[in-house]
C-alpha cells in the first residue's frame, strides 16, 4: 500500500509514540502528509524527526504539542492543521490513556474523570472541530482507535472501558450524521499491544486490575503481543479510497477480514461490526420475547 494515501493530508492525535507513531509512519510511507500532536513537546519533536526522512518531495510532517482534553487547544490544533494543509481530509483520533486502576470506589475521582476527558471528550472535540472543514470540502475520513474495552467489561479499568464503549457509539452516530457529506467514520480495535499502557497494567499489579487480567498482560509481554503495524495497516486502509462508503463500523485489525469488505457492501448496511444488545433468542433461549 505504498501509494494508498498519495497526495492526502491527515491529522493524527497522540502520534508522538506507540501506536500513534506507527500509524503516522504508515501514513507517510503510504504517501500522505501528516500533522501530528502529542502532549509532550520533546517526545513529539523526536517523532517528527523520525518521520521527516521518510517523506517524498511533495510530503510534509508537521508537529504541534496539544492536549486533546483542552477544548481551546483542540480548536487551535485543528485551525493550525487546516491552515497548513488546506486539503486535509483525514482525522485519526489515537490519543488515549488507561486512567486509574482499581475499583471505582477506590480510585481517585479526578483521575477517573480525566481519563474520560482524554479518551471520549478529546475524540469528540477533535471531530467536532474538523467536521465543518470536511463538510466544506465534501469528503473525509474519521478513524477512531478503540479496543477491547469497548466490547467487554474490564474490572479495575472502568474509566477506560466506559470511554471506549461510548466512543464506539459516538462513531456509529456520527457516521449516520455525516453519511450525506461523504465522510466515513469508523473505529479500530488494534489488538493486544505491547505499549506503555501494557507496562502500566503490569506495574499496577493484580490487586488493582484483577488477577486474570494481570496474568494475561504478563503473557502478552512474554509473547510480544500484536505488532503495532497491524493496527496501522487498517488505519491506512480506512483512510484510503478503497474503503470509501464503509462507515459506522468497529473493525478488529487482527480478526476481521477488512481487506475483503468492499465485496460485502450490501451486508455492511446491517448491524454487522456494531455494538448491539444481545437478547435471549440470540443465545438460543426461548424466553424474553
Amino acid at each position: 500500500m505504498s501509494d494508498a494515501l498519495a497526495g492526502r493530508q491527515a491529522l493524527i492525535t497522540g502520534a508522538s509514540q506507540g501506536l500513534g507513531l506507527a500509524i503516522a509512519r504508515a501514513f507517510v510511507t503510504s504517501g500522505a502528509s501528516v500533522f501530528i500532536c502529542g502532549r509532550d513537546a520533546a517526545t513529539l519533536e523526536r517523532a517528527q524527526a523520525e518521520l521527516a526522512p521518510l517523506c517524498g518531495e511533495s510530503q510534509e510532517v508537521v508537529g504541534q504539542p496539544s492536549d486533546v482534553a483542552d477544548p481551546s487547544q483542540v480548536e487551535a490544533l485543528v485551525a493550525a492543521a487546516t491552515e497548513r494543509f488546506p486539503r486535509l481530509s483525514i482525522l485519526v483520533n489515537n490519543a488515549g490513556v488507561y486512567g486509574p486502576k482499581g475499583s471505582i470506589w477506590d480510585v481517585d475521582w479526578y483521575e477517573w474523570a480525566q481519563a474520560i476527558q482524554i479518551n471520549l471528550f478529546g475524540s469528540v472535540l477533535a471531530a467536532r472541530a474538523l467536521v465543518p472543514h470536511l463538510r466544506r470540502i465534501g469528503h473525509g475520513k474519521i478513524i477512531q482507535l478503540s479496543g477491547g474495552g469497548a466490547t467487554s467489561p474490564l474490572p479495575g479499568l472502568s474509566a477506560y472501558a466506559a470511554s471506549k464503549a461510548a466512543i464506539v457509539r459516538f462513531v456509529e452516530t456520527l457516521a449516520l450524521e455525516l453519511r450525506a457529506h461523504s465522510v466515513d467514520v469508523n473505529a479500530i480495535a488494534p489488538g493486544a499491544l505491547n505499549t506503555r499502557l501494557l507496562d502500566e497494567v503490569i506495574a499496577a499489579g493484580p490487586d488493582k486490575v484483577g488477577k486474570a487480567f494481570h496474568e494475561r498482560a504478563l503473557e502478552q509481554q512474554r509473547t510480544g503481543g500484536t505488532p503495532l503495524e497491524r493496527g496501522a495497516e487498517l488505519a491506512v486502509w480506512l483512510a484510503s479510497p478503497e474503503s470509501d462508503g464503509i462507515t459506522g463500523k468497529l473493525l478488529s485489525a487482527v480478526w476481521d477480514p477488512w481487506r475483503d469488505l468492499p465485496s460485502h457492501r450490501t451486508d455492511l448496511e446491517s448491524d454487522v461490526y456494531t455494538l448491539r444488545r444481545i437478547v435471549p433468542a440470540d443465545r438460543g433461549l426461548d424466553w424474553g420475547g
